[in-house]
């Protein structure tokens, strides 16, 4: 089963393929099993809101896309049905997921749409991150790219995909 973080002993072959063919200057890193965004990059020593994680969803008439926030975000379902002009979007399921994303682990897609011919938005907030750490197809495995050179590679559309969240009480707001 592609869930089973034992399947994949190393990166994404394809991820690193595209992204030597593509010049994005890249570093792979191994760290500990982890099984969330906010995890892997704590394992990483990296700061969450430079951590892509890369969320696969899927519209009311078929079309998969990849959603990238970072990794103190949530995808706001209206705001993506929005940017895919689809009336409904939801979630992909992991069986979804495992077979739009063969050979990475179920939670771990690379934020590389193009590996799996996947349209990718990207949230605004990831725009201004010098370096970008993703996972790349592995529980086990992330990679550091240049994003400058991540975005000009895949032709990156940018939006607003994050919930706006704010600490105050409910009873704060008017």
């Amino acid at each position: 089963m592609s869930g089973d973080p034992a399947v994949h002993d190393g990166p994404h072959r394809a991820l690193l393929d595209w992204l030597q063919a593509n010049k994005v200057e890249y570093e792979v890193h191994e760290h500990p099993t982890t099984f969330t965004a906010r995890e892997t990059a704590r394992a990483e020593h990296v700061n969450p809101t430079a951590f892509a994680k890369a969320i696969g969803v899927v519209t009311d008439d078929g079309r998969r896309a990849l959603m990238v926030l970072d990794a103190e975000d949530h995808l706001d379902i209206l705001k993506a049905r929005r940017m895919l002009a689809a009336s409904h979007v939801r979630l992909m399921t992991e069986i979804e997921l495992a077979e739009a994303c063969p050979g990475c682990d179920v939670g771990a897609t690379p934020a590389v749409g193009a590996l799996f011919g996947m349209p990718m938005y990207v949230d605004l907030a990831i725009r201004d991150v010098p370096v970008l750490t993703f996972h790349a197809g592995s529980h086990r495995y992330s990679v550091h790219v240049d994003r400058p050179g991540w975005e000009r590679a895949h032709g990156v559309t940018y939006s607003a995909l994050a919930e706006q969240r704010t600490l105050e009480p409910a009873w704060m707001r008017s």
